[in-house]
């Protein structure tokens, strides 16, 4: 049992059950014990691999779409260049290297919004040979007061959800307690949910079905979207998940890259749910923001991403073409990344961005 396990067993004891947000915020975020406060997540030696992991192309388009925004909102030279969740500074290593061939004006200003210091500090041996003004922040609420381009990649799924389960006519908020045997185990608690929030087909939902409710997310796109409606700008977050709202428990845990229960191991595998991009848009849309959404596969196509693997394999060998066609099917194939990824584009009314005509 997990020293963080001890702890939790010992809390519910004490007050009784959790709701499962707080049990994933205590799992990746606690001072002492948490995934992401403890160790190195990210990579082979980790427990999961990232896009800009797999392949420079991904940070390298991405970058494009970034200066294309820029453009499309005048060229701001005050404008803050920022990434959000930024994992080992991998992207943003990769977005600075072409920007600072397309237009070093676009990188004067850099902002890492990052709140774990053994983060940070990863991120600064990353990022310390890019020659770019960079500045840390525990949150968009600090950034400056400008034109705003924001990427996220693998942000939201991190961010906890709350989840509630079909019990007859009502869905009662899902929580951790324990069972006869001591067990951390999932039961049924008394809080329900408001009928309005749920999803259009939840009354066709069987017993026993689960609904993931994740207002913490949508309060951070609300935070991003309140900024680039002040200010001007762009963001664009990559994330696993759906363009349209319904039921399932997508909760799953990750640990040294194989699924792992989801109540076995706290703070020592990865937790994370599917992002309900939907309300991610919405939520933009609120605040006078067009946003638009398609699959990471279709994205990073209409991109380029073939052209640009064309291009990197023209003077490389056979293992290094194989290669490059490896990571693009890891990038854009259905069976992979390609359609279980998806984008949301986000950016002041009006502006004229690269996205697939898609919805």
């Amino acid at each position: 049992m997990t020293r963080l396990k001890q702890r939790i067993s010992g809390l519910i004891a004490a007050s009784g059950p959790i709701a499962v947000a707080d049990y994933m915020a205590l799992c990746l975020f606690d001072p002492a014990d948490g995934y992401y406060t403890t160790r190195q997540p990210f990579g082979a030696a980790g427990d999961f691999t990232t896009a800009p992991e797999i392949s420079q192309m991904f940070g390298e388009l991405v970058a494009v779409w970034l200066y294309a925004a820029w453009q499309a909102a005048g060229s701001p030279q005050d404008a803050v260049l920022a990434e959000i969740g930024p994992g080992r500074g991998t992207l943003m290593k990769d977005i600075l290297r072409v920007l600072h061939r397309l237009d070093p004006a676009f990188t004067t200003d850099v902002a890492m919004i990052e709140t774990s210091p053994r983060l940070q500090d990863v991120q600064k041996q990353t990022l310390a040979a890019s020659g770019a003004n960079i500045a840390w922040h525990d949150s968009v609420a600090t950034l400056p007061r400008a034109p705003l381009f924001i990427v996220g990649n693998e942000l939201f799924d991190a961010i906890p959800t709350r989840q509630f389960v079909r019990i007859g006519a009502a869905w009662h908020e899902r929580v951790v307690g324990t069972a006869e045997d001591g067990q951390l185990a999932f039961v049924a608690g008394p809080a329900t949910i408001e009928a309005a929030l749920l999803p259009k087909n939840a009354g066709k939902a069987p017993e026993g079905a689960i609904f993931e409710f994740a207002p913490a997310r949508t309060a951070t796109m609300e935070a991003i979207a309140e900024r680039i409606a002040a200010s001007g700008g762009a963001g664009l977050f990559f994330d696993y998940g759906h363009l349209e709202p319904g039921t399932g428990d997508t909760l799953q845990a990750l640990r040294e890259h194989k699924y792992d229960d989801v109540l076995a191991h706290p703070g020592e595998a990865d937790l994370t749910s599917h992002v309900d991009f939907a309300a991610l848009a919405a939520a933009a849309r609120l605040h006078g923001l067009d946003a638009r959404m398609a699959t990471q596969g279709e994205f990073l196509l209409a991109l380029g991403l073939l052209e640009r693997a064309g291009r990197l394999g023209a003077s490389a060998d056979e293992a290094a073409r194989e290669r490059i066609g490896g990571e693009v099917e890891r990038l854009a194939g259905p069976d992979a990344m390609g359609t279980l990824f998806k984008v949301l584009a986000v950016a002041s009314a009006g502006t004229k961005l690269p996205f697939p005509a898609v919805s």
